[in-house]
C-alpha cells in the first residue's frame, strides 16, 4: 500500500495515500471534530467544523474532505483554528432552540458536546433573527423541530443514499433554508417508511420518535388492565450503551429485572414469537416451493421494508409472506392463548413491545392487525424510549441483578435470537426448512454464507435433491438493487431475507444513538451481532421447532402450521401504495 508521510501537530505521520487529513490525524490519535460528516455518507464539508490549518494554503481548510500530500504540515489546535471552530459554533448556536434541559437529547448531544469541549456558553453571542421554529408530527412515529436542526445534512443523506427514499431535503435557500419534504409536505403525507434511520444519524434533538412512556405507565397504574411486555433480540444487544457499558454488551438479564422492577405484570421474549414467525414462514415456504407458489417468498419481519415494497415494489407484494412479524405475533397469541390459560379478557390485556425499530410504531396500526377484535400490540417503544422510563422510575440499571423471562412466552431458542442481524431470519428459516425437508438433522447449524455486514449476500443450498437459492439485503438501498435484478431476470432466488435498516434490527432506527465519531470508526452493527451469534451458540435449543413452549402451542391450541386458527391469528395482508 502506497503511503505518504506529513507532519500534524508536528509530530510526523504515514497515512495511506488517499487520506484525508481526519483519517491521518485519527492515525496520531487525534480526534478532530466534527458535525456534518458521515463516512461514505456525507461527505461535505458543509459544517466548518474540522477546519484546520495548513501550511501554505491561503484559509483554513476542511480536514473531513481535504486530501493529504507529500510532506504536508497540518495544525489541529492552533489559536486560528480554535478561534474558528468556537465562532462557526456561536453562529449554529444563534440560530438554534437552546432549551437543553429538556431536549430529549440533552447529555447525549453532539452539538452540546462540542460547546462544552470549546467552551462555548449559551450567551446571545450573534443576536438577530432566527428561522422559525416549524414541528412537523404529522408521521406516525416520529416529530421534526427545525428549531433544533443544524442544517448538518445527515439526515438527508442517509435518507437518499443509503435508504434510496429522499423523501426529505434541504427547502428554500440562504438563512432560509430548512430540512423537509417537497412541496413543504408533512412527512405523514409522503412515502416516507418510518424506518428511523434519520433520528439515528441526527447529531441533535430536531428528530425524535413519538413517545409513549407516558401512556405505558399510565396504563401499568390502571389496576383494570393486565400489562405485559416483550422484548425484541436486538434489544438486548444495546440497551446496555445508554447506561454506560460497552458497545456489544448483553443486558438481557437486566433489562428483565428493569421491566418487571417498572411494573409489568408479564415479562416475555419476542424470541418466543420469532420461533413461531419460523414455524408459519417455514411451512409457507416449503408450500410454495412443492406446489408451485409466487417465488421468491420474501420476509416480512421487518415493517419498514414492508413499507417500502408497498410503495416502491407494489407489484411484489404477492411474494411477501403473509406471516405476520414476531412483534404482532406475540400480540395476538397473547390475547388469544395467554389470555384463555390466564383467564383474562383480551381488552383488558395492554400488550407492550420493546423494539430497535421506529417502524414498529407504524406496524401496530396497520389494518389486518387485530386478530381478537382488539389490537394485537398496543403500544410499541424503542430501546431509546425504554432506556428513558428505567431512569424516569429510578431505577439504576448496573446494579440490578440478571433475571430471567416469565412463563409461557418467555421461551426462545438461539434461532430466534438471531432475528436481530442481517442474515438471522434466513438462517433460522433454514434451519427449520431443511430438516423439515430431508428429515434428517443437521450436521452443522451455522449458515456462513449468509452471515455479516455486506448489503447483499447470495447463497445456493443443496437439499433433499433441489438446489435452493437464497439471498439477504439490509438496508433499502440495497433492496432495491436486489429486487431490480429479480424483476430483469438477472437473478433468480427461492427465497429471500430483507430487512429495512442497514445490518439489520441491531441498527435500527430506535437503537442508542452514537455520536459521529464512533459511528465512522466503530463498526457498531458487528460488535452487537456478536451479542446475538454468541446467545445463538449458549442457547441449548437452537432450532425453533424444538422450542418445546411452541410445540406445546401447537398441540394444545393452533394445530399444525398454516392451520386454519393459525393462518386466522398469525397471518396478514398487504396494499398496494402510491409514491408521494
Amino acid at each position: 500500500m502506497d503511503t505518504i508521510k506529513v507532519k500534524i501537530n508536528g509530530i510526523e505521520v504515514c497515512a495511506p495515500k488517499g487520506s484525508t487529513i481526519l483519517e491521518a490525524a485519527r492515525l496520531a490519535h487525534i480526534e478532530i471534530p466534527t458535525l456534518c460528516f458521515l463516512k461514505e455518507i456525507n461527505e461535505i464539508g458543509a459544517c466548518r467544523i474540522c477546519v484546520v490549518e495548513v501550511k501554505g494554503a491561503r484559509s483554513l481548510v476542511a480536514s473531513c474532505v481535504y486530501p493529504i500530500s507529500e510532506g504536508m504540515e497540518i495544525k489541529t489546535n492552533s489559536p486560528k483554528v480554535l478561534d474558528s471552530r468556537r465562532k462557526t459554533l456561536q453562529l449554529l448556536l444563534s440560530n438554534h432552540e437552546r432549551k437543553c434541559l429538556s431536549c430529549v437529547r440533552s447529555g447525549n448531544c453532539e452539538l452540546q458536546q462540542l460547546a462544552k469541549e470549546l467552551g462555548v456558553e449559551d450567551e446571545n453571542y450573534y443576536d438577530g433573527e432566527k428561522t422559525p421554529s416549524c414541528i412537523d408530527d404529522s408521521a406516525i412515529h416520529m416529530i421534526r423541530d427545525n428549531s433544533k436542526c443544524i442544517l448538518c445534512r445527515r439526515c438527508t443523506a442517509v435518507c437518499e443514499k443509503v435508504q434510496g427514499i429522499g423523501v426529505i431535503g434541504a427547502n428554500n435557500r440562504g438563512f432560509h433554508t430548512t430540512i423537509g419534504s417537497a412541496f413543504e409536505m408533512g412527512l405523514g403525507e409522503t412515502s416516507c417508511v418510518s424506518c428511523g434511520q434519520c433520528i439515528a444519524v441526527c447529531p441533535t434533538g430536531a428528530l425524535q420518535e413519538k413517545s409513549q412512556v407516558d401512556e405505558v405507565l399510565a396504563a401499568i397504574a390502571d389496576p383494570s388492565k393486565h400489562v405485559i411486555v416483550q422484548t425484541a433480540p436486538a434489544v438486548r444487544a444495546a440497551l446496555g450503551e445508554e447506561f454506560g457499558y460497552p458497545i456489544g454488551t448483553n443486558v438481557e438479564g437486566k433489562m428483565a429485572a428493569a421491566l418487571r422492577r417498572i411494573g409489568f405484570d408479564g415479562v416475555f421474549d419476542t424470541n418466543f414469537s420469532a420461533d413461531l414467525t419460523i414455524m408459519e414462514e417455514a411451512h409457507e415456504f416449503l408450500d410454495r416451493v412443492q406446489n408451485g407458489g409466487v417465488l421468491p417468498l420474501i420476509t416480512s419481519c421487518s415493517p419498514g421494508w414492508i413499507k417500502y415494497c408497498e410503495h416502491y415494489f407494489p407489484d411484489m407484494t404477492e411474494n411477501l409472506s403473509s406471516c405476520k412479524s414476531p412483534q404482532q405475533m406475540f400480540g395476538a397469541i397473547a390475547k388469544s392463548y395467554y389470555a384463555e390459560k390466564m383467564g383474562l379478557k383480551p381488552e383488558d390485556i395492554v400488550s407492550v413491545s420493546i423494539m430497535p425499530c421506529t417502524a414498529k410504531k407504524f406496524e401496530i396500526q396497520r389494518p389486518d392487525e387485530a386478530a381478537n377484535g382488539v389490537p394485537d400490540v398496543d403500544y410499541s417503544l424503542t430501546t431509546r424510549e425504554l432506556a428513558r422510563m428505567i431512569r424516569k422510575v429510578g431505577l439504576r440499571f448496573t446494579t440490578l441483578p440478571d433475571e430471567g423471562f416469565d412463563s409461557p412466552l418467555g421461551l426462545g431458542t438461539g434461532a430466534a435470537v438471531i432475528f436481530g442481524t442481517t442474515g438471522g431470519v434466513m438462517e433460522a428459516a433454514l434451519r427449520t426448512a431443511v430438516e423439515t425437508l430431508t428429515g434428517e438433522e443437521l450436521a452443522s447449524l451455522d449458515f456462513n454464507d449468509v452471515r455479516g455486514m455486506e448489503g447483499i449476500k447470495e447463497a445456493t443450498y443443496p437439499v433433499a435433491g433441489m438446489e435452493i437459492k437464497v439471498a439477504v439485503a439490509s438496508g433499502l438501498g440495497n433492496a432495491k438493487k436486489l429486487l431490480e435484478m429479480v424483476k430483469s431476470g438477472e437473478r433468480t432466488y427461492h427465497f429471500i431475507e430483507i430487512m429495512g435498516c442497514p445490518g439489520g434490527c441491531i441498527n435500527g432506527g430506535g437503537q442508542p444513538q452514537q455520536p459521529g465519531y464512533i459511528r465512522n470508526t466503530v463498526n457498531i452493527r458487528a460488535l452487537r451481532a456478536s451479542v446475538l451469534y454468541q446467545s445463538d451458540k449458549e442457547n441449548p435449543i437452537r432450532k425453533s421447532h424444538e422450542n418445546p413452549a411452541i410445540k406445546e402451542l401447537y398441540e394444545t391450541y393452533l394445530g399444525e402450521p398454516g392451520s386454519e386458527k393459525a393462518h386466522h391469528l398469525l397471518h396478514t395482508s398487504y396494499v398496494k401504495r402510491t409514491i408521494n
